[in-house]
């Protein structure tokens, strides 16, 4: 009885996908918003590129990826141990708009990043070794 209600409260503080308070309040970090204009860039990227891209720690990755992903922003997709993330094919049209918008006006953001994953040793096209 106890685990059902605890699963309620943790559905009950997800916020949903078209919520726009929760939505700008998790893009106002400046690595979860440039990774995910980085993840529209490219597709689709896996944590071990992001982490080369952004110079940061996977635990610190895997977590603005879990709040980006818990907003319905990104999805996965697993292969073998590799998760790999992509923007939602749901995501309101807003939020394509706002995006769009960003990443047209401020290339800078995934510029180096961009770099980065330019330079990445064996990384065969958008798949982790």
């Amino acid at each position: 009885m106890k685990r059902h209600v605890l699963h309620q409260k943790e559905i009950a503080l997800k916020p949903t996908n078209d919520n726009p308070v929760a939505i700008f309040k998790a893009l106002g970090d400046e690595l979860r918003l440039a990774a995910l204009l980085l993840i529209r860039d490219q597709g689709k990227l896996c944590v071990c590129e992001l982490t080369e891209a952004f110079e940061v720690s996977q635990p610190k990755v895997s977590r603005h990826l879990a709040v980006l992903r818990d907003l319905g922003l990104v999805e996965t997709e697993r292969h073998g141990q590799w998760v790999y993330y992509y923007l939602s094919p749901r995501l309101p049209a807003w939020v394509s708009r706002v995006l769009d918008e960003t990443a047209r006006h401020n290339e800078a953001l995934i510029e180096q990043p961009l770099e980065q994953l330019q330079t990445m040793a064996e990384r065969p096209g958008v798949h982790c070794p």
